[in-house]
């Protein structure tokens, strides 16, 4: 495929020759690994993928937590749920706080070797006795089985935005736990009535992570981006069947 394209947008597009750090977001980096070629298409292009519904019960779940979690943290106590889990953690005041859960900020680091500004928005964070720090993400869902376990093949999208996270607050020379938390809310359906109001089982999953990958994969991005030729699609990318599939209908119809 050539590079001779339409972008649906010019602005914020990586520039090979650009000196000025390139801004690259957590989902990014993980849009990179699932399909090089969808990544590539939109951060030097500017052909992203469609976007998806937006998902406004999570985002409510998302600010209740935050703001109920924040009220124990002004409190400086615990959380019953973590009490009830038995976790040494209470959440904690940061400075950075309001800054590092903002979706255009976030925690950022500039990764000097290739001038990347890595940058994700966290969703809480606590500490432990030992004085780590520990990430916490919220999750929402609805399903019959109560949710105690990331195991499905879709979830290591989540445990890498951990990673990402941890590495993030590390290179912001924080003390970090390896072990962040998921609070998985899953709506109940099992109800007599609706009455207006959408009952949720919270469960609390720990999850040990694993960052080493992180920088090998920002350099691969990188080179990635530095390419004048458009990557290869992964295997398992619908978005890339679909293109290909449409374009040899269309080309058969010439």
């Amino acid at each position: 495929m050539s590079l001779y394209y339409t972008p649906k947008r010019t602005k914020n597009l990586y520039r090979p020759d650009n000196v000025k750090p390139f801004k690259l977001s957590r989902s990014k980096i993980d849009l990179f690994l699932e399909c090089p070629r969808c990544f590539y298409l939109d951060r030097r292009l500017g052909v992203g993928r469609p976007p998806g519904f937006p998902f406004n019960l999570n985002s409510a779940v998302d600010t209740l937590l935050k703001h109920e979690f924040d009220t124990h943290r002004a409190e400086g106590r615990s959380h019953p749920l973590i009490e009830q889990y038995g976790v040494d953690a209470r959440p904690v005041p940061h400075n950075d706080l309001d800054r590092w859960r903002h979706n255009f900020t976030g925690v950022q680091h500039l990764h000097k070797e290739t001038n990347l500004m890595i940058f994700g928005a966290i969703d809480d964070l606590w500490q432990n006795s030992a004085g780590e720090f520990i990430v916490v993400d919220y999750k929402a869902t609805s399903k019959k089985q109560r949710i105690t376990e990331l195991n499905a093949d879709w979830h290591i999208g989540y445990k890498r935005q951990m990673e990402i996270y941890q590495w993030l607050l590390r290179q912001n020379d924080l003390l970090v736990s390896d072990t962040g938390y998921f609070v998985y809310c899953n709506g109940q359906t099992d109800k007599e009535a609706f009455d207006g109001k959408l009952e949720f089982d919270i469960t609390l999953i720990p999850y040990t992570g694993n960052a080493r990958w992180v920088d090998n994969a920002i350099l691969e991005a990188h080179q990635c981006l530095n390419n004048n030729h458009i990557p290869d699609a992964s295997d398992n990318c619908d978005y890339c069947a679909y293109r290909e599939a449409a374009e040899s209908v269309f080309l058969s119809m010439e």
